[in-house]
């Protein structure tokens, strides 16, 4: 059971950004097009993820839009849908939708509106969830973002969480930022089975030889083949090269806002300029930032092969 768990969470997802159409509608046209490119650079789908802008969406939109990608072909196996929400209900509703259409797992914020909240409810939401869920088949990750939610996940209560639900909370993902905290999860959880996924590339290269599971990744969305190559090259001789590369693109993402940036860079490389609509209260690149964006780009041989319109 516990090699399972291993082999079945083990990889690169991308949290998948969302194209909206001028309307600011979603678009699932649009959206199943970029998943069948990064499921075929071997990145798997967290969708609803922060950088999906997801929270800018309601759960009827995020019900709909899984069910066109899965009924266009996405397998649900490969998928990790965002599905915790502030509302204890609707994420209840995302959740049982996701289990029920046969995602692999759902990757789960804590309820974020309320701060200072205690470790004693935040177990009280997560194990509420899954109790009304109730599906054998659900699998949860946990999303550790404190620079966003301000909600941090301790040890205790992931450690809480695991013992009372072993077969359904079986990874996380840890945006903290923080090296120590990724490895605090994987040092206390890694040989229970437990996977830990840093939240950028550029912790992957150490993630895996600590025993890291593979990394959920804003930039995986424009950068797949590369990133999803390190599962295979962590242990050679060039894993600290293509470390550096990871590196140098992810920066030059960093500098800018991460969302627009990466839809300016789907837009620019598809040709396709409705892709770098935003939904407000975001904003797309300014005129200024996307020459100099597209520019650095340029500069360090940047490309996104096989990308389509």
């Amino acid at each position: 059971m516990m090699q399972e768990k291993i082999a079945r969470t083990r990889g690169v997802f991308s949290p998948v950004v969302t194209p909206f159409k001028a309307d600011l509608t979603p678009d699932a046209v649009r959206l199943l097009r970029h998943c069948r490119w990064l499921l075929s650079n071997d990145v798997g789908l967290a969708v609803f993820g922060t950088n999906s802008e997801a929270n800018s969406m309601s759960v009827d939109e995020k019900v709909e839009l899984l069910d066109r990608l899965i009924d266009g072909g996405i397998d649900p196996a490969r998928m990790m849908p965002g599905t915790g929400m502030s509302a204890l209900t609707d994420s209840v509703t995302l959740t049982a939708h996701a289990a029920r259409r046969g995602c692999s797992g759902v990757l789960m914020l804590p309820p974020f509106y309320y701060k200072g909240v205690t470790d004693e409810g935040l177990f009280r939401s997560f194990s509420e969830i899954i109790q009304r869920v109730g599906d054998s088949k659900l699998r949860v990750f946990l999303y550790n973002i404190p620079p966003v939610s301000q909600i941090p996940l301790s040890v205790g209560l992931v450690g809480r969480l695991i013992d009372a639900y072993p077969d359904t909370v079986v990874g996380i993902k840890d945006s903290s930022g923080d090296w120590n905290v990724t490895k605090s999860y994987i040092d206390n959880f890694g040989d229970r089975g437990f996977a830990v996924f840093p939240g950028s590339e550029s912790f992957l290269l150490q993630g895996l030889r600590n025993g890291a599971s593979g990394c959920i990744s804003a930039t995986a969305n424009v950068h797949p083949g590369p990133i999803a190559q390190m599962l295979d090259v962590f242990e050679s001789d060039q894993a600290d090269a293509h470390q550096a590369r990871l590196n140098q693109i992810r920066g030059i993402f960093a500098r800018y806002p991460m969302i627009s940036a990466l839809k300016a860079a789907i837009a620019h490389y598809s040709g396709d300029a409705e892709w770098e609509t935003v939904r407000p209260p975001l904003v797309e690149l300014d005129s200024e930032q996307k020459t100099a964006f597209l520019k650095e780009l340029n500069d360090a041989g940047f490309t996104m092969p096989g990308l389509a319109a």
